[in-house]
């Protein structure tokens, strides 16, 4: 315990009343964009778009600048010229799984350049001489980092963005906002009404109140986070250079100095925290703004204890002030950035846990996407249409407070965390697999990652080497490969486009052809400098009526770029979302044929249907929307149905397939079986970082087609100039750990590029990886060195695919056997 404590508590404190005036300057009835918040990432927003040429910027705030959370924050990491004290920051591992994160994580920093450095517990103890050491076994160094002065930093921003022609509103609050017919917005005040071309929602604890003015549910909640402020301490005034800001993750909490005494914030264990759910019910207290919570030191004493047992000092400390105050969680503790899905021109900027670290950068991201009509670099674990409908409130609370408490838990690859699982995004045999498998989360939705068999090690095991899932992935992927599986598919997301102009505007988005009707291809979006911004695979199922499947974590992203494409450009189609309806399972192997046609009178050779053809057939009596296609690379189809019908078809397709084998297969084999194959990924191989034409995807671009689809002209030039870097496909000889991707790839002691993903091969019995790397590099049998949790390993180029495909091999036995 502090044995000398003056707790200032600092109950319902109100420490802002603002009296509607009038504003002190000459009111705007248009604008390009309308800002709404004055906090440090609102303000940020506003004066990198003015700063980049942006004319008409209005900033509106419905009290003073840093009203909300901005104004009790820490005094936080941010790399900023005003006042900004830097000295370094040092992450604390006690653990040998930290220790392992730590590693983990420089193996990235190394090609993804950040100034940090892993270091031992004699320099850990050079930089924080306060530290108790006993426990202590490693650290994650970064000397760029360091504090500054919230309200400092939001009022520089400010006067650069007036600087540059923003106007600036106080107080201004918003009360209603009107979409107009031609993709505007009017934005309502007391003062008048705005017109805008854009409006950016970056009201932190209050987004989701401006957020249902328009019909929206932000999945945001207000977490109570307490901080805790020393007076003097002697040992520390003595210090002849300011202390790093340590991080002790086992303790859950962070330190710093602060003047003379040091600061101290836990973040508490889920069962302990406090959610402002209320707010999320009621809405929040119309008049809140430099409001504080009251304080409680007995739910943070844990922390307390943990923190005065590795900086001794603390014990004989006064407390001159306890602050706890609101600030906005999402479900993943990321914040949501960019344009809205379902609206024209809305943006958001929300649920920053952490917005001033976050506000110099989100600023300038979101200022360069508005500017130029693409995102600067891919961020799309920010896309704020990674959530719908499913993250309902229970969901939404469940999670924060499982994000909160997991602040400082080791963050291992294939993380899951099972709070509020599962939402209403189940598919139709969830039941029937759900006590067989270790399940994953995507988008919502519940899917086996891999099956349990007796005498397994079962549940889920995170580790940064490997762990349980290890053997049985490899009995899955050679189910598939020597007999039948079947997969549930079903969080693809699916989209239906017809209409008049469907062809016309697809193919402006698309960079392939389109599919004539009953056949299927796969097509990328691209972004006008001719980045890959999304992967479809795409069926005309009738004449004008295309079938769109992505990925599971692409759906909101992807359909915000086609309906936004569609409105400016004024097509007469119809788009509609059918993901929750329709069911998917794949059936993948060489006796996938077998097994579906005793369920079909349809002809299932490969003259009566062929690969990329799709057909609606009749399966076990039942309805179904067949595509042969595999994403293992292995003979299949995938069946859309139904979500009613899909247990049925599942049982029929497992009792058909009993003589020959059939099983369940999951994600991760699939995963190792489309990298054996050469298969890309969109979110690894290619991205918003890449062009098509280094991730070798010049198959699918059609740059000869009649269309000016978006970012030719761009790939044209790209062309023309050359690549400079290009995916290699490469093994490695590891021993218990296999690449991820991210990884940092050395060449002769210099970093040369990195990997993108990577699995263990069952079939080569070998690690396998995906990279990118300089094209001098890239030639077969190159030896380069992956850098895998501190170690580098040995790798070399090869020739892709390690394993053909099934079309592939079925062709060249035909053309061995002189058949056409």
């Amino acid at each position: 315990m502090w044995p000398k404590f003056g707790v200032v508590t600092l109950k319902g404190l109100t420490c802002l009343r603002v009296v509607l005036g009038k504003v002190s300057k000459r009111w705007k009835d248009t604008a390009d964009t309308v800002i709404i918040g004055g906090g440090c990432v609102g303000v940020s927003v506003a004066y990198h778009l003015a700063k980049g040429g942006v004319k008409d910027v209005v900033l509106l705030e419905k009290s003073e600048l840093t009203a909300g959370s901005t104004w009790h924050a820490v005094p936080s990491f941010y790399l900023q010229a005003v006042g900004f004290h830097q000295p370094g920051s040092v992450r604390i591992a006690s653990t040998p799984a930290r220790v392992d994160e730590m590693k983990y994580q420089m193996t990235r920093t190394h090609w993804h350049v950040t100034e940090q450095y892993f270091i031992g517990p004699e320099k850990v103890h050079e930089l924080f001489p306060l530290l108790n050491l006993d426990k202590v076994l490693a650290g994650l160094y970064t000397p760029g980092d360091g504090h500054i002065d919230p309200y400092s930093l939001t009022m520089a921003m400010a006067a650069g963005a007036r600087m540059y022609g923003a106007q600036i509103y106080n107080p201004a609050p918003v009360t209603a906002l009107t979409p107009t017919a031609d993709g505007n917005w009017d934005v309502q005040t007391p003062h008048g009404t705005i017109r805008a071309n854009r409006i950016v929602n970056a009201t932190g604890f209050w987004a989701r109140e401006v957020g249902k003015m328009i019909g929206f549910e932000h999945p945001t909640i207000p977490v109570h986070h307490q901080y805790v402020v020393t007076a003097t301490v002697p040992e520390v005034k003595a210090l002849k250079t300011e202390l790093p800001v340590i991080r002790d993750l086992e303790g859950s909490y962070y330190l710093r100095q602060e003047r003379d005494g040091l600061l101290f914030g836990p973040y508490e264990k889920m069962e302990k925290m406090v959610l402002q759910d209320s707010w999320v019910r009621d809405g929040v207290p119309p008049g809140f703004g430099k409001e504080l919570f009251e304080s409680d030191l007995d739910r943070i004493m844990e922390h307390v204890e943990m923190a005065m047992d590795m900086v001794p000092v603390l014990k004989e400390a006064d407390i001159i002030n306890i602050v706890s105050g609101p600030i906005t969680y999402t479900p993943d503790l990321l914040p949501m950035v960019g344009p809205h899905q379902g609206v024209r021109n809305y943006w958001t900027a929300i649920g920053f846990g952490y917005g001033v670290i976050h506000a110099g950068g989100i600023g300038k991201f979101l200022s360069d996407w508005i500017r130029t009509g693409e995102p600067p670099y891919d961020l799309i674990e920010c896309d704020p249409n990674r959530y719908s409908k499913w993250a309902d409130v229970p969901f939404m609370c469940a999670k924060a407070r499982e994000s909160y408490g997991f602040n400082n838990v080791v963050g291992y690859p294939k993380e899951e965390r099972f709070a509020g699982r599962p939402t209403y995004r189940t598919s139709g045999v969830y039941e029937l697999l759900k006590d067989k498998a270790s399940m994953g989360f995507h988008a919502g939705w519940e899917q086996p990652h891999w099956f349990y068999k007796p005498g397994d090690d079962i549940g889920y095991k995170p580790s940064f080497r490997r762990t349980n899932w290890f053997g049985p992935v490899g009995r899955e992927c050679k189910l598939v490969m020597e007999k039948v599986g079947v997969i549930d598919l079903t969080p693809f997301a699916k989209f239906i486009v017809k209409g008049t102009d469907s062809h016309k505007l697809l193919d402006r988005l698309f960079a392939n052809t389109m599919p004539k009707v009953g056949l299927t291809n796969i097509s990328h979006m691209l972004t006008p400098t001719g980045r890959v911004f999304a992967e479809v695979t795409i069926t005309q199922v009738a004449p004008g009526e295309f079938l769109l499947i992505t990925g599971s974590g692409s759906e909101g992203h992807d359909l915000r770029w086609i309906e936004a494409e569609a409105a400016d450009g004024g097509y007469d189609v119809d788009i509609s979302n059918v993901t929750d309806d329709i069911g998917v399972l794949g059936i993948a192997g060489p006796n996938s044929r077998k097994v579906l046609q005793k369920l079909t009178d349809e002809d299932l050779s490969d003259g009566g249907f062929k690969f990329l053809h799709c057909k609606s057939i009749q399966l076990a009596g039942i309805p179904v929307r067949a595509i042969r296609i595999s994403y293992t690379g292995e003979l299949g189809w995938e069946l859309y149905i139904e979500q009613k019908n899909m247990a049925a078809v599942y049982k029929a397709m497992m009792e058909a397939g009993k003589d020959e084998g059939i099983d369940n297969f999951g994600t991760y084999a699939m995963s190792s079986l489309r990298l054996e194959k050469g298969f890309r990924g969109w979110g690894a191989e290619m991205n918003c970082d890449t062009n098509p034409l280094e991730a070798g995807l010049d198959y699918f671009i059609k740059l000869n087609k009649p269309a000016d689809f978006i970012g030719k002209a761009a790939l044209q030039e790209i062309k023309v100039k050359g690549l400079k870097r290009k995916l290699s496909y490469i093994t490695l000889a590891t021993d218990d750990i296999d690449p991820e991707g991210n990884e940092t790839i050395w060449h002769n002691g210099k970093v040369v590029g990195n990997t993108t993903s990577g699995a263990y091969s069952y079939s080569s019995q070998q690690s396998l990886a995906f990279a990118y790397l300089p094209l001098e590099l890239c030639s077969v049998g190159q030896k380069v060195e992956v850098e895998l949790l501190g170690r580098k390993y040995p790798a070399m180029v090869i020739q892709e695919p390690l394993v053909l495909t099934e079309p592939t091999r079925t062709r060249l036995q035909k053309k061995a056997k002189g058949k056409p």
